[in-house]
C-alpha cells in the first residue's frame, strides 16, 4: 500500500474542530487539531469524539451529541417545522435568505438548534442543543423561539432543562430581533427558577457572544467541557479595547472554573452520568422538619 498517497488525500482545517463524518472522512482517518496526531476514525468514535492520546475534545453537531447524552431511542424532538425569516432583507456578502439556505443544506435542519425531550439514565428533561455547523449556531428569532418553549413544556411537566450551548453569538443578520431573544430567554428561565425547576447549562467549545451574555450563564448549574472557549468578545478584540496583555487561556473553561465564574469541567465521556445524578438530586423532596 502506497502511504504517501493515502495519507495525500485527507484534508485538515485546523479552524474547523468539528469530528468529521464517516460520509465526509473516505479514508477513515482523523487528525487531532491539538496534537496533530493521525487516528482510525472509528477510534476517535468510540472515545465520544475525543483524541485519546491528548484528550482534546472535538467539535461535534447536535446529532452526535444528543446520541451521547440521550438514553437510546428517548428522544423526541419538538418545533422542527420552525424556521428563520427575514423581516429585514438583510444582505451583506449574500442575502440572509441564501445564507440559511445553504445552511439548511448543510446540516438537514432549519435552524441551529434542535430541542426535545429525551431520557437521560432514565431521568426525563428537556433539552436544547446549538449545532455550530448551521451559521455558527448563531442566536436568532428562532433559537429564542425554541428555547423558551423548551422552558415552557418543562414547566408544564415539572422537568429540568438542559441547554448544551455551541454558538458565536447573536445572529448579526436579525439584528434587533436577535438581540430581543437575550432578554426572552432570560425572562422565560426566571419563571424556571420561581418555579424551582433546575437548569443545567453545559458550555462547549465555542460559547461567544450574546448567548454567553444570556441564558448560557443563567445555569442552576453551569459546567462546560475541557477547553471549551467561552466569552463574550474575542480575546484581539478585548485586548485593543483595554490596551492591555490577558492571562493565557482565559477565556477557556478551566480558567473560568478557577476564578469562579462556572461550577465544573466535565469530561464528555462523564457528562451524561454528571447530568443524570445532578437532576436526579434536583428532583429529590426535601426531608420535612419534624
Amino acid at each position: 500500500m502506497d502511504l504517501k498517497n493515502l495519507f495525500s488525500k485527507i484534508s485538515f482545517d485546523k479552524s474547523d474542530k468539528e469530528q468529521p463524518t464517516q460520509k465526509d472522512a473516505p479514508t477513515h482517518w482523523v487528525k487531532c487539531p491539538e496534537c496533530a496526531s493521525l487516528m482510525f476514525f472509528k477510534e476517535v468514535e468510540n472515545q465520544n469524539n475525543i483524541c485519546p492520546k491528548c484528550n482534546f475534545h472535538m467539535r461535534i453537531g447536535a446529532k452526535r451529541r444528543i446520541e451521547i447524552l440521550a438514553d437510546i431511542d428517548s428522544f423526541v424532538e419538538y418545533d422542527s417545522e420552525l424556521k428563520p425569516v427575514d423581516p429585514l432583507k438583510f444582505v451583506d456578502k449574500k442575502s440572509y435568505k441564501k445564507r440559511v439556505d445553504e445552511a439548511v443544506k448543510k446540516t438537514g435542519r432549519t435552524s441551529a438548534v434542535v430541542s426535545g425531550e429525551c431520557t437521560i439514565n432514565g431521568v426525563p428533561v428537556q433539552i436544547v442543543v446549538f449545532d455550530f455547523a448551521f451559521m455558527g449556531g448563531s442566536l436568532g428569532s428562532v433559537e429564542g423561539e425554541k428555547i423558551v418553549r423548551a422552558v415552557d413544556r418543562a414547566m408544564e411537566k415539572h422537568q429540568g432543562l438542559i441547554i448544551v450551548s455551541a454558538s458565536g453569538g447573536a445572529r448579526m443578520q436579525e439584528s434587533t430581533f436577535s438581540l430581543m431573544q437575550m432578554a426572552k430567554t432570560s425572562a422565560a428561565l426566571k419563571k424556571m427558577d420561581k418555579a424551582k425547576l433546575p437548569f443545567i447549562s453545559v458550555l462547549t467549545d465555542p460559547t461567544m457572544g450574546g448567548v454567553s451574555a444570556s441564558f448560557a450563564f443563567l445555569g442552576d448549574i453551569i459546567m462546560a467541557e475541557p477547553g471549551a472557549l467561552v466569552g463574550f468578545a474575542g480575546q484581539r478584540v478585548i485586548k485593543q479595547t483595554i490596551g492591555a496583555d490577558l492571562p493565557e487561556g482565559f477565556q477557556r473553561a478551566e480558567f473560568l472554573l478557577e476564578k469562579g465564574s462556572i461550577d465544573m469541567v466535565v469530561n464528555r465521556s462523564e457528562m451524561k452520568k454528571t447530568l443524570s445524578d445532578l437532576l436526579t438530586m434536583f428532583r429529590k423532596t426535601p426531608i420535612q422538619a419534624s
